[in-house]
């Protein structure tokens, strides 16, 4: 029984990267073995264990077979028999195929380690045609890596157009398309996810309703320097996107209710926004509680920041306006005496209204300041 640590961590070890998590490889072991030594079995589809102590993933070294369509559409073997490098072989990139053994000794038998050198993202072996998850995949890490220099090797491009001509990539389930975006938004330059699949043909069939265009592309870069949050960039990407179509690719893929409900937001309200440092106090109001900004201020700071990543001016929306007036909306009260007097409607109105006074007195103080 052999064991070895695999993929990621022995990548962004040579990478000089920080690991976040280790996973391993068991070679020569069987269930039964695993489960003796204290192992908690966690795989549904292949014999995946928890160690007992460091709780980090120990998967038994395994081959597949492609037998039906999709990422699903694959049969699983595992036996003591099975080696390292056939293990190695059915991953995706040559930059994940690499192993480490007790004794420090780097096993690359698809040359990853030139890769790394070459900044190239290319594929391990022609079996990569075989799962469609592997073209989002490859642009998830061009979004990790892009600023380092990586780009996608020409032949594994080609395989991406491959799987897109063939229809393979129409096997990719919503569940597991959303996934892999979501964790694309978050990377350091997720446009290059989205130009990746672009440049394969891709986007157009996972993504229709997606307007990838330059005012998008800048958009999702701004919203990279505002926020490390995948749900604002989400929303900046698609700030410039009709409302049917959001609502459609939400639906479609089973966005969360967070993403889909900014994204919403976003596109309904930064045109308003953007231009809240000339509104009057009625207008500012009307903002705060179309964005139900009251109930959910969190929520409004990620519009704001979403909005002014939609903006051609950095100044736009004038975020510390919009804060300083849902944190005055907020303060305003009754007096208890008036407050009693009045039933439940009156009291809302009556609200309302101190709160339109009071907010038209910031926006005059806001806009003295501006001419001063």
């Amino acid at each position: 029984m052999q064991v070895y640590m695999v993929g990621g961590a022995v990548r962004d070890e040579l990478l000089k990267r920080p690991v976040k998590e280790r996973d391993w490889v068991v070679v020569g072991a069987t269930p039964q073995q695993m489960e003796q030594l204290g192992y908690r079995a966690v795989g549904r589809d292949f014999p995946v264990y928890l160690h007992p102590q460091t709780h980090e993933e120990y998967a038994l070294a395994r081959l597949e077979r492609k037998v039906g369509p999709g990422y699903r559409g694959f049969a699983t073997q595992f036996s003591p028999e099975v080696t390292l490098q056939q293990d190695l072989e059915r991953r995706d990139l040559t930059i994940n195929a690499m192993a480490r053994a007790d004794n420090g000794t780097l096993i690359d038998p698809f040359d990853g380690q030139r890769d790394l050198a070459l900044r190239l993202l290319r594929h391990v072996s022609p079996a990569f045609v075989e799962d469609p998850v592997r073209v989002v995949r490859v642009a998830r890490f061009a979004a990790r890596y892009a600023s380092l220099g990586f780009t996608v090797a020409p032949e594994t491009l080609e395989l991406m157009r491959r799987m897109v001509e063939n229809g393979e990539i129409r096997a990719l389930v919503p569940e597991r398309l959303w996934r892999e975006l979501e964790r694309a938004l978050q990377e350091p330059t997720p446009q290059a996810a989205l130009d990746c699949l672009q440049a394969c043909g891709a986007l157009a069939v996972l993504l229709p309703e997606l307007r990838w265009d330059a005012a998008a592309r800048r958009a999702l870069q701004r919203a990279v320097t505002l926020s490390p949050e995948a749900v604002v960039r989400f929303a900046a990407l698609l700030a410039t996107s009709p409302i049917e179509a959001i609502t459609s690719l939400c639906e479609r893929l089973r966005v969360p209710s967070e993403f889909r409900e900014l994204a919403l937001l976003a596109a309904r309200l930064s045109p308003r926004l953007l231009h809240a440092g000339r509104a009057d106090g009625e207008e500012l109001l009307a903002m705060l509680e179309a964005a139900d900004a009251l109930r959910r201020p969190e929520r409004f700071s990620r519009l704001l920041l979403a909005a002014r990543a939609r903006a051609e001016s950095p100044a736009e929306p004038p975020i510390e306006l919009l804060t300083e007036a849902l944190a005055t909306a907020v303060a305003i009260t009754l007096p208890p005496d008036q407050f009693s007097a009045l039933s439940g409607p009156q009291i809302a109105a009556a609200l309302r209204e101190r709160r339109s006074d009071a907010l038209a007195q910031l926006s005059h103080a806001h806009s003295a300041r501006r001419r001063s």
